[in-house]
């Protein structure tokens, strides 16, 4: 990562008032977060699309259980790592700051970021399939399989978007409006194939924004971005923070 690119970066970011980040997996994999798919796409030995599906909860709602209430052990032994805790510590800094995220684990909350718009959801916000009450639950683990909602009586499903629905209409509406008024987009740990949020890095782009990506790898937005700075986000951001002086 040369040193020039992250001065040149630093610079970027010392002269902007509306800062959007757009982050993904690659930023939670760092805190030792499992990836989604895990090996082979496989979940003992299920493809995880049949899972995270509407299909697949109500086919087996207790096994879909099972592997969410898995990745909820998992996250209460990780912590946020110098990434997040950079991109908190940025909200006081810019004018208008807005964190768009396509991860659910609640880790840029963790570090203290006050407003996050979680483009898939959250993996604590439990919603009742049949009357569609939402709440923030972090029992780990439910005292049984699957938990059902104290209004109706329904079976709860976790508050997460699944493969073939929609991103909640609000929180895109909101993501899209900052992204199409920030002066710089920074991309941080996402491969940026996963649509419609990946489409926020075209919306930025055209209106005349700076991309800005930070990634261990190329992406399909690289051709794109004006700055691109490879390396892990909890080295690379630390580095450019260290740059812009007191906020």
């Amino acid at each position: 990562m040369p040193e020039d690119d992250v001065a040149r970066v630093a610079e970027l970011l010392r002269g902007a008032g509306k800062v959007v980040v757009f982050t993904g997996a690659g930023v939670s994999a760092e805190s030792g977060v499992p990836t989604f798919r895990g090996a082979g796409g496989l979940w003992e030995g299920r493809p995880v699309e049949q899972l995270a599906s509407p299909q697949g909860f109500v086919a087996d709602p207790v096994v879909v259980w099972e592997f969410y209430q898995q990745r909820r052990a998992n996250l209460t032994r990780v912590k946020p790592n110098p990434a997040h805790e950079v991109l908190a510590r940025w909200q006081y800094r810019f004018t208008s700051y807005t964190i768009a995220t396509q991860n659910v684990d609640g880790l840029h909350q963790a570090a203290g970021a006050q407003h996050v718009l979680e483009l898939h959801g959250s993996i604590w916000v439990i919603r009742c399939s049949a009357c569609g009450r939402a709440r923030v639950d972090r029992t780990v683990p439910f005292p049984a399989l699957p938990p059902r909602c104290e209004t109706c009586g329904g079976i709860e499903r976790p508050g997460v978007v699944w493969f073939g629905e929609s991103l909640p209409e609000e929180v895109l509406d909101a993501a899209t409006a900052a992204a199409g008024s920030c002066d710089v987009l920074v991309v941080v740990g996402t491969s940026a194939v996963v649509y419609p949020a990946a489409g926020l890095v075209h919306v930025a782009s055209a209106a005349g924004a700076t991309v800005v990506e930070v990634n261990p790898e190329a992406s399909a937005i690289s051709h794109i971005a004006q700055h691109s700075l490879r390396g892990p986000a909890g080295a690379v951001l630390p580095t450019v923070d260290s740059l812009l002086g007191e906020a």
